[in-house]
């Protein structure tokens, strides 16, 4: 899974099992709570492209079952609260959630259980392009977050 599992972000994050939000030097790149006030809201959705029971036979077959998140490309503000909520539409299917830094660290990894809506909220600390991963559904399921400078700057 490209060597990003066995990776995580320096001054260890508390896990609970492998799953974890940033913590450490994780946390001066983006802060992730379980609630709180918030200034923008989006909703990812896990999308089945070609699953056993519905997709193309020879797709599935040469490929594997392949998901998607939609959006894939996401724009944020630096210092933004934003709600995140994550519909696993999937009623057999667990995805995860890989929050990856430019270093190629995993600064944040959760379940997205089947047919759950989970939601975290976001603030992000440095500009630029982070991308996100399912790790179990690589290459296909994964996207990025744009951290664009905060309004009227």
């Amino acid at each position: 899974m490209f060597g990003l599992t066995a990776i995580a972000a320096e001054g260890a994050p508390k896990r609970q099992g492998a799953f974890f939000l940033p913590s450490g030097d994780a946390a001066k790149v983006v802060s992730v709570t379980g609630s709180g006030e918030v200034q923008a809201a989006i909703t990812i959705l896990t999308q089945a492209v070609a699953v056993k029971e519905t997709g193309p036979k020879q797709t599935v077959a040469k490929f594997g079952e392949v998901y998607t998140f939609s959006p894939a490309f996401i724009a944020v503000r630096r210092g933004q609260p934003t709600q995140i909520e994550f519909w696993n539409l999937q009623p057999d299917d667990e995805h995860d959630f890989a929050l990856i830094g430019t270093d190629l660290k995993v600064l944040m990894y959760v379940k997205l259980p089947p047919l759950r809506k989970t939601s975290y909220i976001f603030t992000f600390h440095q500009e630029g392009v982070i991308d996100f991963k399912c790790l179990r559904h690589q290459p296909e399921m994964s996207g990025q977050f744009l951290v664009l400078p905060p309004a009227g700057k």
